[in-house]
């Protein structure tokens, strides 16, 4: 194969010249589709427009409209400069390949509110050193990813709302059609994220538009949030018009609205942390698909933190409070928990524990019943480890998000854990990394393990198998058996009456 000594690689669009980082070739900033801006703002993506002569790639472009404060204190970072022109991607490759490498593709969290693919912890380095092409991409985000009106409804075209998970979409085309000539392989495309990221797998797992675009998954803290109606989705648009002095609003009249209108609007006009359902992208609630076991078969590693409660705050949820409403209203049921959680002392406590189990460790069991109903391996983690110097700020264990350094081996890139990592810790995220991308490299629909410091079984076979990824905050790996089955079985059942935000 050949290796370039610059990173000048010839697209179907035009020509693109990156930066050669140590023993990389990084490429920021290459567009996939159209700026969707003016008429195409609330429409499916349109491919990029050619172009002659060779175009940079060395900076990030702009991210979607968001709250760059609340990014920086949760997202992962400064996301930098914003506009609605923000459909790029950014490559990591090893500057040195004898052959096509595995492809993974990162879609990054932040509530489908904030991020961007260009944030430190997502630098791709570490991974690419391990033999694969790290991809990044930038999404619509808010109200311009995610939006419904009847305006918008009677233009000609398939019904869309999920404007977001389209970019998703064009975005592992444009991979489809390109990454082979950045040195990665088409027919090995591993599509992994985070929080929402992680939902926005699931959702493309799930989507008839998203078919034969990636081949396995990797779903890190998802959550069993139900999507959000066609109609709530309708009646929000409707009043976020009105919002504006906009009754009977047109479809002109919403896309003339400046684009740094949407993202300070507050509770209830601000979008919920989930996708639309009823659009040509999600015809049914993703819940239903895996539920039913419809799901895009692939080999699938999917788990979730410690202390996932962490983030319920961000989602108005008052842990304590959840339980006293239990007390209330349902004092069989608060009966049933308490034999679930034997020992645990005190609303707020309980109220973590089960608000953390119900949605987010529960999903874990409904993708591996998924996955063993289209027979296909799934490997099932719960993330536990704290850098040793900061375990009295993490008291509960792992907050959400935590994970993410790890996953990327790159603790030192990232705030606040550069300012306190020992060499243990470096050698743990070392660990984690390594099972990613061996996941990237070798799983198949065949495969029932991945090697590393323990040896990780898939779920196959009606086995239960989980792998402890941090024993009570410290280093340490062991593969469990039916992990905590008896609540998650009791929330697969209950959590789609009882997991909402309200």
């Amino acid at each position: 194969m050949e290796n370039p000594l610059t990173p000048l690689v010839h697209t179907r669009q035009g020509s693109v010249l990156g930066c050669s980082e140590d023993a990389f070739h990084v490429w920021r900033g290459i567009p996939f589709a159209a700026p969707p801006t003016g008429a195409l703002r609330w429409r499916a993506p349109q491919p990029p427009q050619p172009w002659q002569g060779v175009r940079m790639a060395d900076t990030f472009s702009a991210a979607s409209w968001q709250n760059s404060d609340y990014c920086q204190q949760l997202g992962g970072g400064d996301p930098g400069r914003f506009a609605e022109d923000c459909l790029y991607l950014n490559i990591w490759s090893p500057a040195t390949r004898t052959k096509a490498l595995p492809v993974m593709v990162w879609l990054h969290g932040g509530g489908f509110t904030i991020g961007s693919g260009g944030l430190p912890p997502y630098d791709g380095k570490a991974l690419a050193a391990r033999g694969v092409v790290l991809v990044t991409v930038n999404y619509r985000l808010g109200h311009l990813g995610f939006f419904a009106h009847p305006a918008l409804e009677k233009e000609s075209g398939e019904r869309v709302y999920n404007f977001g998970l389209l970019d998703q979409i064009a975005a592992l085309r444009w991979v489809q059609e390109n990454i082979a000539a950045f040195g990665g392989d088409a027919a090995n495309v591993t599509l992994f994220g985070e929080s929402a990221g992680g939902r926005s797998v699931m959702a493309l797992m799930a989507s008839p538009l998203a078919e034969g675009l990636f081949h396995k998954a990797i779903i890190q803290s998802s959550y069993t949030l139900p999507d959000t109606p066609r109609e709530a989705a309708l009646a929000k648009g409707e009043a976020i018009a009105a919002h504006f002095g906009l009754e009977n609003a047109s479809a002109e009249q919403l896309r003339a609205l400046p684009a740094d209108a949407f993202w300070p609007l507050d509770a209830p006009l601000k979008i919920a942390p989930t996708p639309i359902a009823g659009d040509g992208v999600l015809p049914e609630p993703m819940l239903d698909t895996f539920f039913a076991g419809r799901q895009h078969p692939m080999p699938v590693i999917i788990g979730s933190n410690s202390d996932e409660a962490s983030v319920m705050a961000e989602f108005g949820v008052d842990l304590a409070g959840q339980i006293e409403k239990l007390r209330r209203e349902q004092r069989l049921g608060l009966g049933l928990i308490r034999l679930l959680y034997p020992g645990v002392k005190g609303d707020a406590e309980l109220g973590r524990q089960v608000c953390r189990d119900m949605a987010f460790t529960t999903l874990g069991l409904v993708v591996m019943q998924a996955q063993q109903r289209v027979g296909q391996p799934c490997w099932r983690y719960w993330f536990d480890y704290v850098a040793e110097a900061a375990h009295d700020t993490y008291i509960n264990g792992a907050w959400h998000g935590n994970e993410v350094p790890y996953v990327f081996d790159n603790l030192m890139l990232s705030e606040p854990s550069r300012s306190y990592v020992n060499p243990r810790d470096l050698a743990f995220a070392a660990h984690i990394a390594d099972y990613w991308v061996r996941f990237a490299a070798q799983a198949e629909r065949r495969t029932e393990a991945l090697p590393g410091p323990v040896n990780w079984l898939a779920c196959v076979r009606g086995r239960d198998r989980l792998l402890r990824m941090g024993l009570n905050k410290h280093a340490g790996f062991r593969l469990v058996n039916r992990f905590m089955r008896a609540r998650l079985s009791f929330f697969r059942r209950v959590m789609r009456h009882h997991v909402k935000l309200d």
